[in-house]
């Protein structure tokens, strides 16, 4: 039984380490995950008020890299 993905990849900056920014596709909430050579982070994206930043596919620029 084939199901989505739970989360897509929206944006991608660097090569070797560097930055992504991930959508979880049941809620819209965006996680910012950064890595550099054997280390990575995870983190939710919030605004200006501490909240969550949602994804809103006609507000965001596209990127090149993906």
């Amino acid at each position: 039984m084939a199901k989505d993905k739970r989360f897509t990849k929206v944006y991608a900056q660097g090569a070797l380490g560097g930055l992504e920014i991930y959508v979880d596709t049941e809620t819209s909430v965006q996680y910012l995950f950064a890595q550099s050579g054997y280390a990575g982070g995870l983190t939710v994206l919030v605004d200006q008020e501490g909240k969550p930043l949602l994804y809103k596919p006609d507000r965001q620029k596209s990127s090149p890299e993906l």
